[in-house]
């Protein structure tokens, strides 16, 4: 279920990518379809934890993959809440730094998915833990440099405006980073 999860989280990056590209009009039937994939995860997360706390033994620490799941619940509201500002605000014209941003999100998306693929084996997964905090280093300086370019460029309604964007996008990629936080405490825990 954290890996059907996680490939939603990486289709709802897909999908925000296109709000980069799309016209105005377009925002609302994107957020829509971000409003799906939302209501689907947290059914997944439901799920889980059902199955979580029904199953006798389960393959890792429950709490562990409650938080896992919870963390890809949370971001993926990132991800819905910025599309949604996008379609509120009728945000025009995003600085080239929202792609950087969602580039980011979507590499750190394709290695969360692959490592819930391979949880129980635990398996490879140092490297997934390295290679997202880089991507979270890569993420938190796009994001300053992206406030603070809009900042000098931007008057300031709109700079309230992009900024919530660039918030959300942020949030969604601290969820993400938490989640290999996560990984990492139980690589410790089962060595």
């Amino acid at each position: 279920m954290l890996a059907d999860m996680a490939a939603l989280f990486r289709d709802g990056v897909t999908t925000l990518s296109e709000c980069l590209g799309a016209p105005a009009g377009q925002y609302e039937q994107l957020a829509e379809d971000l409003h799906r994939r939302d209501a689907r995860i947290s059914e997944l997360h439901f799920a889980m934890l059902s199955h979580v706390r029904t199953s006798f033994i389960t393959p890792l620490p429950r709490e562990d993959l409650c938080q896992i799941s919870r963390c890809l619940v949370e971001g993926f509201e990132r991800l819905d809440c910025a599309a949604e500002l996008m379609a509120l605000n009728k945000v025009k014209r995003l600085s080239g730094r929202a792609s950087e941003q969602l580039e980011v999100i979507g590499r750190m998306s394709d290695l969360t998915a692959s490592a819930m693929g391979r949880l129980s084996s635990l398996s490879d997964l140092d490297e997934y833990c390295m290679d997202m905090l880089q991507l979270a280093r890569r993420a938190e300086r796009t994001h300053r440099k992206w406030i603070s370019e809009d900042l000098r460029n931007l008057k300031p309604a709109t700079y309230v405006t992009h900024r919530d964007v660039a918030d959300e996008l942020i949030h969604a990629t601290r969820e993400l980073r938490r989640i290999s936080t996560y990984v990492a405490q139980i690589l410790v825990k089962e060595s």
